[in-house]
Order: structure tokens, then C-alpha cells, then sequence
């Protein structure tokens, strides 16, 4: 079935479809539709799961860490300064290998005071464990709540997950997207069968003491499943593209690439005014390099994608204060091509077709050079 909706009422939808049996959720903007809109669903018997309406988003994380460890499918949601809150219990359900899934509606740090959107709250989480996949629509955003329950809560992987999408710039945004009905959701989805849980009657012991002579073998162990999880999704996409009958967008996607001698990379809902311009120009040698999966980083997808490139351009929404934007950082270390640094839209700024066309011009014009370009 295909419905004009919120982007934050798809998530909804798709939380509903793969059947959490806990939801423990603190309400912060822009995030705010989507506890709504789950809530609504609980109240009307529509989904059967324990809500519970914490007092902080700290509580909230580490509800879900509890739910999950006892066995429970979990989702949560949150935003900006309570993803913040949330930091040092995310490390926590990393660790212990608990396959929550989060959305993230992405949302500027104060100070000063900000409600809109860039990506310095979930970008600051990077090192967390947490695998993070960025939607540029609400088809997207939909599909990967469904994507991501499958990822996490694969044995070869047991990652908790963000799904992250723009603060009002998407979460808010009303689109075409198509709905897919409960029973072919739950054969895609599966129920979830923990590997290990807390049960009474079988005692376990989760998060005991790590001493030096085994804390870096847990730590190992992490990477390797975070290294796994680029198989995995490989996988996954294939699987969900013949489930649903429609394309899965991978953990990259290219446009206008194939004759391209310049690529734009970028997360988020940007990359949909990166293809208008593309599309409006008719600029046959630039291409967009949209990245999906920051967490994972897809390096040899990325390598293979930059092969014939003469420069690259990145448009980041973060900043690592004292060394540009945080993805051009990323890039730069994979490519010895000129990779030049812009930084646009923090705080809700719009990025526009004026600044997209800036940005092509100085890549194709310029030398790569260390200055960062403030797309203002």
C-alpha cells in the first residue's frame, strides 16, 4: 500500500511491523512524532509492547539495555542533547552485544540553543560501537528500521543500531512511501532469538569486571563483528530486495557516476538536492557518492567507487573542531585523490542548489588545500 506520510510516522509504521516487545522512550524534538506515534499504536492495540515513559533519555537507553539483555526486541528513539544523555550507556550496550535499534532524529548540540538539524549529535557517537545508517527519504528511512533489525540481531554481528534522519528536514517531511502489510513484514523480519539472555532459571552473568588480560579480546571481538556486519549487509540487501520486490540502497549509492571525473559525497537528506542539481545541470562529468553506512565504513565500496575520479568534494553537517569536517577526514585517509572540505547546514541551514554548484566549481577549479569552506 502506498500512503503520503511523515517521515517520522514511516519509522513508526516499520517499529510497528517488526513487533518490539519493548519501547522505552523519552519524547525530545524532532524526535517527538515518532514516541507519538508509537504510543498511539500501543493505546489502539495495534502493537503489543511494554512503553515505558521514562523520566530521561539516560533511562531510556538503559531500559532498553535491560529489555534487551532479558531477551526483548527493542527500539527507542531519541535526538541532540538526549543522545548526549544517553553516551555512556551506549558504550554499555555495544559491549554487551545488544542488538537495539535506535532512530535518530538528527539534531544540532547546543550551545547556543538549536532544535534543527546537522550531525554533530550522532557523528559525536562514532567511536560508540553502534553501527549508523543515514536516509535521505522516508521510503528509506522505513525501509531501514526493518534493514536494521535484521543486521543487529544477526549472530555474526550483535550491534545495536542507529537509524538516523534529518531533524525537520526529513523527520518532519511528508512522502510517498510504501507500506508493506504485517505478515510479509514478519517473515522478513523473524522473531528474534537472543543468543544469550538473562533468565532466572538459567543464570547468566552479563558485563562482569574486564581485566586487563582479557578487556582488549572484548574490545577485539567488537571490531570484528563491526568488520562482519559489511558482509552481512551485502547479504541483506539482496535478501530485501527480493522479499519486497523493490531496490535496497546498499551501503552506498551512486549517481550520474558511470562518465563522472568528480564525486560529491554526503549523508543524509542532502544528497536529494545533490541529484536535483545534477539532474537540473545536466553536468555529465560529476557524480554523488551517497554513504550510507558511517558505521560500518564501507572502504572498498568507497575505493572501488572513486576509481577514474580526478577530485572529490564532501559535504559534511559536523565538524571535529580543529580539523574540518568529520566524514572529510574519513575520506581524505581513503583516497589519494584531492578530497576538499566543506562544511554546510549546521543548525538547520539550509543547504541550497547555490551552495551545490559552489562546491563542483571548487572542485574542479582548485588544488585540494587544507582550508575548510564554510557553504554559507
Amino acid at each position: 500500500m502506498e500512503k503520503v506520510i511523515e517521515t517520522s510516522h514511516a519509522i513508526a509504521e516499520a517499529v510497528r511491523l517488526a513487533k518490539p516487545d519493548v519501547i522505552p522512550i523519552y519524547p525530545v524534538t524532532p524526535q517527538t512524532h515518532i514516541a507519538e506515534r508509537l504510543a498511539d499504536f500501543v493505546a489502539d492495540g495495534l502493537l503489543k509492547a511494554e512503553m515505558i515513559t521514562v523520566e530521561s533519555e539516560h533511562s531510556a537507553i538503559s531500559a532498553a539495555i535491560g529489555a534487551s539483555a532479558a531477551g526483548s526486541r527493542v527500539f527507542t528513539a531519541t535526538a541532540s542533547q538526549g543522545l548526549a544523555l544517553m553516551h555512556e550507556v551506549l558504550f554499555i550496550a555495544s559491549g554487551l552485544r545488544l542488538p537495539v535499534v535506535m532512530a535518530i532524529a538528527n539534531r544540532a548540540l547546543s550551545a547556543p540553543i538549536n532544535i534543527w538539524c546537522d550531525h554533530s549529535d550522532s557523528i559525536a557517537e562514532r567511536d560508540s560501537g553502534w553501527i549508523q545508517l543515514y536516509c535521505e527519504s522516508a521510503q528509506e528511512a522505513y525501509d531501514s528500521v526493518l534493514f536494521a533489525y535484521r543486521i543487529a540481531e544477526n549472530r555474526d554481528v550483535l550491534l545495536p543500531t542507529m537509524v538516523c534522519v534529518d531533524g525537520f528536514s526529513l523527520s518532519h517531511v511528508y512522502e510517498r512511501v510504501l507500506l508493506d502489510n504485517d505478515e510479509k513484514v514478519r517473515k522478513y523480519v523473524g522473531k528474534y532469538r537472543p543468543l544469550f539472555k538473562l533468565d532466572a532459571r538459567k543464570p547468566v552473568t552479563m558485563g562482569p569486571i574486564g581485566y586487563p588480560n582479557s578487556f582488549m579480546e572484548f574490545k577485539e571481538q567488537q571490531e570484528q563483528a563491526m568488520k562482519m556486519a559489511i558482509n552481512v549487509m551485502r547479504v541483506e540487501e539482496r535478501n530485501f530486495k527480493k522479499h519486497f520486490k523493490r531496490d535496497f540502497y546498499g551501503l552506498i549509492e551512486t549517481y550520474n557516476l558511470a562518465n563522472a571525473r568528480y564525486a560529491i559525497i554526503a549523508m543524509g537528506s542532502v544528497c536529494g538536492t545533490i541529484k536535483h542539481v545534477l539532474k537540473q545541470s545536466r553536468l555529465k562529468d560529476i557524480g554523488l557518492i551517497k554513504l550510507r553506512s558511517f558505521r560500518p565504513l564501507p572502504k572498498e565500496a568507497l575505493k572501488k567507487a572513486f576509481e577514474g575520479l580526478k577530485a572529490i568534494a564532501v559535504i559534511d553537517r559536523a565538524v571535529s573542531f580543529g580539523n574540518g569536517g568529520v566524514l572529510w577526514n574519513e575520506i581524505k585517509a581513503l583516497s589519494c585523490l584531492p578530497v576538499h572540505s566543506f562544511i554546510a547546514g549546521l543548525g538547520g541551514r539550509d543547504i541550497t542548489p547555490r551552495h551545490i554548484m559552489k562546491a563542483f566549481d571548487v572542485m574542479q577549479k582548485e588544488k585540494e588545500n587544507e582550508k575548510r569552506i564554510w557553504l554559507k
